[in-house]
């Protein structure tokens, strides 16, 4: 399983430095399949809810672009490391990235947070506050390492200190964790939550929404770019962004 993992690593390393050699000039848009957000089509074009605003912008402003199936953990260290000309779509504004990522104009807003959960798992319902869950040391909540989810639940999640089990893994990998009774649930847009389910195989009766009475209006997910990417090129893509 070492060797497997080193050797892909190995294998996206080269392909990533190919790319980059041949790009001369262009700007590697970096991405991972999360359907709605983001999802690649047979023909290879890169579409959904903030894929295709993203591709729309970059093309009107003429800007040259190639697009890199890269994992998600894996783009903001790019980002942060700001050896190249780099960007990546959807994701939310902080603190911390904001010290080593332009921000563009907003790409889309999310719908409400909400809590995913099993539907039989009876320790969850709605109708209570997110500080009301924390609170509670018998709920597990799972979070995605390096991930925001939005200034007032990551201020929240600082100040309570929940039960959380923090990984790496994606979304999909996540809602296999509450299968297996390894957390009680995890955040996630009531935009992507019905998509996860479907992209994933399984049914959605087997899941249940937690809407809560504190969840604050959906975040607005961005551009990001290493600092080498010039303040021009945000420019012209905010003429062409919502």
């Amino acid at each position: 399983m070492k060797l497997n993992v080193c050797r892909n690593l190995f294998l996206w390393a080269v392909l990533t430095a190919s790319q980059a050699t041949l790009s001369d000039d262009r700007i590697a848009i970096h991405y991972h399949e999360r359907p709605p957000y983001m999802s690649t089509a047979d023909t290879g074009i890169v579409f959904g809810l903030t894929a295709t605003p993203a591709a729309k912008a970059f093309q009107s402003a003429g800007i040259p672009h190639y697009w890199v199936q890269t994992p998600s953990n894996w783009q903001i260290e790019i980002l942060k490391k700001n050896s190249g000309r780099d960007c990546s779509i959807g994701w939310f504004k902080n603190p911390e990235r904001e010290t080593f990522a332009k921000y563009s104009n907003p790409l889309y807003q999310d719908k409400p947070t909400i809590g995913l959960a099993l539907t039989s798992n009876g320790k969850l319902s709605s109708g209570q506050s997110i500080e009301t869950a924390f609170r509670r040391k018998d709920l597990r909540l799972l979070v995605k390492s390096g991930y925001s989810y939005g200034e007032y639940i990551d201020k929240l999640i600082k100040k309570v200190k929940p039960n959380i089990l923090a990984v790496t893994v994606e979304n999909v990998n996540m809602l296999l964790m509450l299968n297996v009774d390894r957390a009680d649930y995890f955040f996630i847009a009531e935009d992507e939550a019905e998509g996860l389910i479907q992209a994933s195989g399984f049914s959605q009766r087997d899941y249940k929404y937690i809407h809560f009475t504190d969840s604050p209006p959906g975040n607005h997910r961005y551009i990001i770019c290493s600092k080498q990417v010039d303040d021009t090129v945000l420019e012209k893509l905010n003429q062409w962004l919502p």
